[in-house]
Parts: structure tokens; C-alpha cells; sequence
């Protein structure tokens, strides 16, 4: 079945002028001993006057690598608009912004702009807070980089006794956190009955 759309995938990219983009080294390592390290992972691109580059990401168990995809395109992407929190909102003072920015002749296209503009005119400016949960101890995050590399080792060279030692140290490090999240939480707790 796989050979069946490789070849549609193949012939789609001829007939349509396409660039195929893969890596060189595989993006999946199965488990498996007897199956064979593959790449999944491919960009089809048309028209493009820019080079693409794939760059693929150690991943924590899994045997399939994530892959970034940059592209040295220029473009605008705008961050989605925050939804206003309406409970705030001062409905007179989003009277007077949309009865002054409404002109006599105002076409449609352009009322939904002009309300957006009354109604983030009449609501607070809010501040976004920090995230106020603490970091993650430094030997946790060395346990946690640790086990990823013994994990990916694992997967390069299937080599039994590193998989047995990255699920060990998995083991641990989910135990430390617990411990750790565990105690934040007290201190948190104790913090709000003074």
C-alpha cells in the first residue's frame, strides 16, 4: 500500500512542477528491532522563491523525531486578536467611542472595524501576568535532558540495556517532579491559611 502512494505522491509531484524537501537521516526509529529506521517526514512545496530546510528534534519517548520546518520567507503574521472580556467593559464610554466614530455615511465593510475600535477604546488595559508558577529545579531539568539523550541513544542503536536505563531514570525524574510539585503546593497552601 505504501509503494501504491509513494508512487500517486511521486507522479502528483511531476505532473505539477512540485520540489520535494526531505531529510537524509530517518525522522522514525521503531521500536521494533526488525523493522527498518525511515523518513515519514517530507515538505511539497511549488512556486517557492525561497530554500526550505527541515531540521529534525530529539523527542522525549517517542519513536518518531519531530521535524521543524523553516523557510526564509518574508511575511506578516499578525497575533490573534485577544477576545475582549465584556464583563469590564464601560458601555457608556463604548457609546460615546462608536457614536463619534461612526460617520453619517459609513458603508458595512468598514462597521465591524469601527465597533472593534469603540469596543478596545472601552476596555481596561490589562497587563499580561507573569506566569507565577516557579521553575523547575536544575537537577531535574539535567535529569530530564539526560534521560532524552539516553532515550535517543536507545533509538539509534537499539541497545536494550540504555532503553531499560532511560526508563529508570524516567521513573525517577517523574517521581522528583511529583515530590517537587507536591511541596510547592504545600508551601502554597500554608502561605494562604497566615
Amino acid at each position: 500500500m505504501w509503494c501504491q502512494v509513494g508512487k500517486l505522491l511521486c507522479d502528483y509531484v511531476n505532473e505539477n512542477s512540485c520540489l520535494i524537501f526531505g531529510l537524509n537521516s530517518p525522522t522514525t526509529n521503531p521500536y521494533n528491532p526488525s523493522a527498518t529506521p525511515n523518513v515519514l517526514d517530507i515538505v511539497i512545496a511549488k512556486d517557492l522563491s525561497f530554500l526550505v530546510y527541515l531540521t529534525s528534534c530529539s523527542a522525549l519517548s517517542l519513536d518518531h523525531l519531530p521535524v521543524l520546518i523553516d523557510a526564509a520567507c518574508h511575511s506578516s503574521f499578525h497575533h490573534p486578536r485577544d477576545h475582549p472580556d465584556l464583563r469590564h467593559t464601560d458601555w457608556a464610554n463604548f457609546q460615546t467611542h462608536l457614536e463619534y466614530l461612526i460617520p453619517f455615511d459609513l458603508e458595512l465593510h468598514n462597521f465591524s472595524g469601527v465597533v472593534l475600535k469603540a469596543l478596545t477604546a472601552s476596555n481596561p488595559k490589562c497587563r499580561p501576568r507573569d506566569d507565577p508558577r516557579p521553575p523547575i529545579p536544575a537537577g531535574i531539568q539535567d535529569e530530564i535532558r539526560l534521560e532524552n539523550w539516553l532515550r535517543r541513544q536507545s533509538q539509534i542503536t537499539r541497545d536494550p540495556a540504555l532503553r531499560a536505563e532511560a526508563n529508570c531514570l524516567q521513573s525517577l525524574v517523574t517521581r522528583r517532579l511529583n515530590k517537587w510539585r507536591n511541596d510547592q503546593w504545600s508551601v502554597t497552601l500554608e502561605s494562604l491559611n497566615r
